[in-house]
Formats: C-alpha cells, sequence, structure tokens
C-alpha cells in the first residue's frame, strides 16, 4: 500500500522500498549481510557497483534489490556527515 502511494519514474518507489521493505526484501538483506566480510559491512556505504553485485550474486538474491538498499545506506551516511 505505501509503495502504490509512491510510485513513479523518479524513483520515488525506490525511496518508498527502503521506508516499508517486504518481508522478501528483508530476508534478502539479511543473506547479503550475514555473508559480508566485517571490513564490508564497516564500509558499506563505500562498495562498488561490482562488489555490490559479487555480494549478491554470492547471497543469490535480486542484485537490485540489494543495490538500492546499499545506495539508500550510502545517502543516510553521506547526510550525517
Amino acid at each position: 500500500m505505501v509503495r502504490s502511494r509512491f510510485q513513479d519514474i523518479d524513483g520515488a518507489a525506490e525511496l518508498a522500498m527502503l521506508a516499508a521493505p517486504t518481508p522478501d526484501e528483508i530476508a534478502q538483506l539479511k543473506k547479503a549481510v550475514a555473508i559480508m566480510t566485517p571490513a564490508e559491512r564497516q564500509n558499506a556505504h563505500t562498495l562498488t557497483d561490482e562488489q555490490i553485485c559479487t555480494i549478491a550474486e554470492d547471497a543469490q538474491i535480486d542484485p537490485a534489490n540489494f543495490a538500492i538498499f546499499i545506495n539508500g545506506y550510502a545517502l543516510h551516511i553521506k547526510r550525517l556527515t
């Protein structure tokens, strides 16, 4: 319901995804984080596209969803600094 209110061509649905992830998306994110090294977790906001794809592939999750969450995290960190 929340996402349907944010869907548009400007990527607002991605923002809604960060605010209201589905149980499947949360499970995928947990799988990815579980296989990340401590350094990757500590510096998740600096991961490259290639690193994100590799982690997603190793975790057998959707790389696009993982990228959205990592990018959202990076934006959050940038806003705090």
